[in-house]
């Protein structure tokens, strides 16, 4: 079944009135910081990893200060993150292809950042879309993918094909600041296990798809 189209645009049209300006929550000063957060923001939280990055971007500023340092102290820095001796693994290496090829910096071209190791698509759009304002695809992370799939905007299960909905339903201007409306919508209100329906601001048009009115948060 293909998505409502007339009633995505109508739900989307609510979350811009309720979050018109919404940012990402990832705190960085420049691209590498950016793709480097990313990186740790995968199994991880977004709050956690900013912890993480308060001291770590301020250890580490340029790819050769992730080059040559060792992989254990790296790890050690990191480790609070979950999955620190892929990720450590991850950044190094990709900072290692940034040196060689790109003179140290981050590029600004999808194609030349999804070869870079532990960079996928989102990552790539994350960077691409926040850092430089350039606009290729949505970012499809684990809010947007279930968000997308409650409020009607798609059917899919792959974070590819929900994209590819997506960019379908909506303008391309739109498809950096739908991902982070999304985002600030999911953590506000549509909660994965307890949505908070009676006060989302979209509740009278959303299909709750997949919430049943056990796993509504009523609030007395």
């Amino acid at each position: 079944m293909s998505p409502d189209k007339s009633l995505a645009q109508k739900i989307y049209k609510k979350l811009k009135k309720y979050f018109p300006e919404p940012k990402c929550s990832l705190e960085f000063a420049n691209p590498l910081e950016l793709l480097v957060a990313t990186i740790l923001s995968a199994q991880c939280t977004d709050i956690r990893v900013n912890i993480v990055t308060q001291n770590l971007f301020s250890k580490y500023k340029k790819v050769c200060d992730y080059v040559d340092i060792s992989r254990e102290e790296l790890e050690n820095d990191i480790k609070s993150t979950g999955f620190y001796k892929n990720k450590a693994k991850n950044i190094q290496e990709t900072c290692r292809l940034l040196s060689e090829k790109h003179n140290g910096v981050v590029p600004s071209d999808l194609d030349a950042l999804v070869q870079l190791p532990g960079v996928g698509r989102k990552t790539a759009n994350v960077v691409l879309g926040t850092a430089f304002g350039k606009t290729e695809g949505v970012v499809v992370d684990t809010h947007v993918g279930r968000l997308s799939q409650r409020l009607g905007f798609t059917g899919q299960k792959t974070p590819e094909k929900i994209e590819q909905d997506l960019m379908r339903l909506f303008p391309k201007n739109e498809w950096i600041s739908l991902s982070h409306r999304l985002i600030t919508h999911g953590r506000k209100y549509c909660t994965a296990k307890k949505p908070n329906c009676e006060e989302c601001p979209v509740s009278e048009i959303c299909p709750k798809i997949g919430v049943s009115k056990k796993t509504e948060r009523i609030i007395k």
